[in-house]
């Protein structure tokens, strides 16, 4: 009867423990919220613009007397910050700053999302494959991984756009923001897979020589069946860090070729663009660079802190 009785200990797959883990881990659990906050706000802009009562576009300086002085800038301390105007206005255009963070970091975050999932799913599907077949495949995807990574990334960035921004409209033309997006998306995955692939290739190198894949051949699966199923769910914990990483990497990235102006342009509110006005006004307007930097700055950390807590959730012999 105490046999029948008896409790039995109930497993918990991998997936359980790395959650159990990351719970327990105060500074990644807050590094997530932060992520979220983040996300929800650009998700919700157009409500957030809508309850506020402003829009990002409107020149409400311009447009009401009282507001901006002859010089452009706000009348009212701290950058023009008051009840009506949360975190004041935009010098010269008289916008409302709080309205144009909410819809920069949106622009920013779609832009960031689109090319990591791009990029990780290229690097995944070129870097197993190179790893799992060897030979011929993997001395060609890997030349080419190496070609790339000579590429000086940061020059290319600003010579490409112009080149693949040309490639869908007349130069003469205004070009829309959905190919500018397009384009930036474009030019950020074609030189941004390769160090991900380059891993993902190692890694499957050494998974490839294991006893579960040489059963799974003896037991006559497929190449796919083998990467579907004994490969893919092996390399899950590095391509969530990588990608962790890579996320806030590209914002940064975008941000820098609106700043330089070959990403996004006016008026299409975008931290880059937010970054290039507030270098031009900041010695008579410094609060105007406080909200983007401060922003940018708690994103970049945010995300920074949540990947370190997934890789410790994931490999727990891994200690700070």
């Amino acid at each position: 009867m105490a046999s029948a009785q008896r409790t039995v200990p109930v497993g918990r797959s991998p997936g359980q423990l790395m959650w159990r883990r990351f719970k327990r881990d105060r500074t990644g659990v807050a590094a997530a919220c932060v992520v979220v906050f983040f996300f929800a706000v650009g998700l919700l802009a157009p409500v957030i613009s809508r309850l506020y009562g402003k829009d990002p576009y409107t020149r409400y300086g311009q447009e009401r007397e009282g507001l901006l002085n002859e010089y452009g800038y706000p009348i009212k301390p701290n950058g023009g910050i008051d009840s009506e105007f949360w975190f004041g206005l935009e010098p010269i255009l008289g916008r409302d700053v709080l309205t144009q963070l909410v819809y920069g970091i949106r622009t920013s975050l779609f832009i960031a999302v689109a090319v990591t999932l791009a990029t990780v799913l290229t690097a995944m599907v070129l870097g197993v494959v190179a790893g799992y077949l060897g030979g011929r495949t993997d001395y060609f995807i890997g030349r080419t991984i190496d070609l790339l990574m000579a590429f000086p990334n940061q020059l290319f960035f600003v010579a490409f756009m112009p080149i693949v921004v040309a490639l869908f409209v007349d130069p003469a033309d205004e070009t829309p923001t959905y190919i500018r997006v397009l384009a930036l998306i474009l030019v950020l995955w074609f030189l941004g897979w390769m160090s991900l692939a380059r891993i993902l290739r190692g890694a499957t190198l050494a998974l490839r020589e294991r006893e579960f894949v040489e059963a799974a051949k003896v037991g006559g699966a497929s190449p796919w069946r083998i990467v579907r199923k004994e490969l893919l769910p092996n390399l899950v914990t590095p391509i969530l860090v990588q990608a962790t990483y890579m996320l806030p990497n590209f914002v940064t990235t975008a941000a820098a070729l609106s700043f330089l102006g070959v990403g996004i342009v006016e008026p299409t509110p975008d931290w880059g663009r937010m970054f290039a006005t507030g270098a031009e006004v900041y010695q008579n307007d410094i609060t105007y660079m406080f909200f983007p930097g401060g922003a940018m700055v708690l994103f970049i950390v945010a995300f920074n802190l949540l990947g370190d807590s997934v890789r410790d959730a994931f490999d727990p012999r891994t200690a700070r």
